[in-house]
């Protein structure tokens, strides 16, 4: 298909990125909900005018530094999948959008992520300035380590202000981990891929200076006090546990920013939220809600994306379309029959405009 300029690919059961050898006029790509684990030069190479990459929701680990080859791509969406770091290279690419979040990223801190796309790639070029300066002053690393510094990466919480406990498969979190954030400043909290049935009361200790939350691929089934005593958070991750409900006390969290909620067990959209006046992003794909309030969500001015994918949504209430300030609304997935799919591949406007016109006069 030498013709091809879009290709939807979305939603399947995709392990690895097609090669499209033949496709040199390919401008848009979707592959958003599939199972892809890799990205390699191979998959990008013949992808030179392409200007849409949507691989949203996949299991992605690493982003390859041949992507900034991609000089004519505008939008790239990498959200919810394992991204720990991006190649600094991605800065010279002359994006519009860049969507990161869900990723446990560890080189890039929320509050940049959080200012947007522009000062993102400005912040992954002078990263690459940096790392030219240092490439003559590197020191060389000693393979001897302090016991008890064996299991706190001391750097991290120093450089980059994080306290990582990470894919360790643990049920708890060691109190040298939080014994290592004494007089340092911590910003982010990193303990994901764990087996903890219980958010870590010790997480309290940091409450005046944490401002993200990975908690995501666990086991929990309730959200504790001490998370809501966290004054400052704004980015927090739960995807992937077992919870069905949220706490009323989530309403103290005046700096939230960002919540995913998605992979949970959740039947009823969390009332708390429609009182965190400060959202902007609520991710709650793949639960199984079944309503959501129009009128309580209108007040949330801040509001601009609302992920409701797979979902038990019968009916989509055509006073959403009041939600003026949402940009994105993603409602795929869900079994509904209106508005049909070919009014949801139009886009966020397109929706929003088509539940206005059905709301009785």
């Amino acid at each position: 298909m030498e013709s091809l300029e879009l290709l939807y690919l979305r939603r399947n059961k995709l392990r690895v990125l097609p090669e499209f050898p033949s496709c040199r006029q390919l401008k848009e790509l979707y592959l958003a909900e599939n199972q892809i684990e890799k990205l390699g030069a191979e998959h990008l190479q013949h992808l030179q005018a392409i200007l849409v990459l949507d691989l949203r929701s996949n299991k992605l680990r690493s982003v390859p530094e041949e992507m900034a080859l991609l000089q004519s791509l505008e939008r790239l969406d990498l959200s919810n999948n394992d991204i720990s770091s991006l190649p600094c290279s991605l800065g010279n690419l002359h994006l519009k959008f860049l969507a990161l979040e869900g990723n446990p990223l560890r080189t890039i801190r929320r509050e940049i992520i959080a200012k947007g796309t522009q000062e993102v790639l400005k912040y992954l070029r002078s990263k690459i300035k940096d790392d030219r300066t240092n490439q003559n002053d590197s020191v060389p690393e000693t393979a001897m380590t302090l016991p008890s510094e064996a299991r706190v990466n001391i750097h991290a919480i120093v450089t980059l202000k994080l306290l990582d406990y990470s894919d360790k498969q643990a049920t708890l979190i060691p109190d040298d981990i939080f014994d290592a954030t004494k007089n340092t400043v911590v910003t982010s909290i990193n303990f994901s891929k764990n087996q903890l049935c219980e958010i870590p009361q010790r997480i309290a200790e940091l409450k005046e200076m944490v401002l993200d939350v990975n908690l995501s691929f666990n086991k929990l089934s309730l959200v504790s006090h001490e998370l809501c005593l966290l004054q400052k958070l704004a980015f927090l991750d739960l995807r992937n546990n077992f919870l069905s409900s949220l706490p009323e006390e989530m309403s103290s969290l005046t700096k939230l920013q960002t919540i995913n909620l998605s992979f949970n067990r959740f039947k009823v959209f969390p009332a708390v939220l429609y009182h965190i006046s400060t959202l902007e992003t609520i991710l709650i794909s793949n639960n199984q809600v079944g309503s959501v309030d129009p009128l309580k969500m209108k007040l949330m001015e801040n509001l601009s994306t609302l992920d409701l994918q797979n979902n038990d949504l019968l009916q989509i209430p055509p006073e959403l379309g009041n939600c003026v300030q949402l940009r994105t609304l993603l409602l795929d997935g869900n079994p509904f029959r209106v508005p049909r799919a070919a009014i949801l591949m139009k886009g966020t406007a397109a929706v929003l405009e088509y539940l206005r016109d059905r709301i009785p006069a």
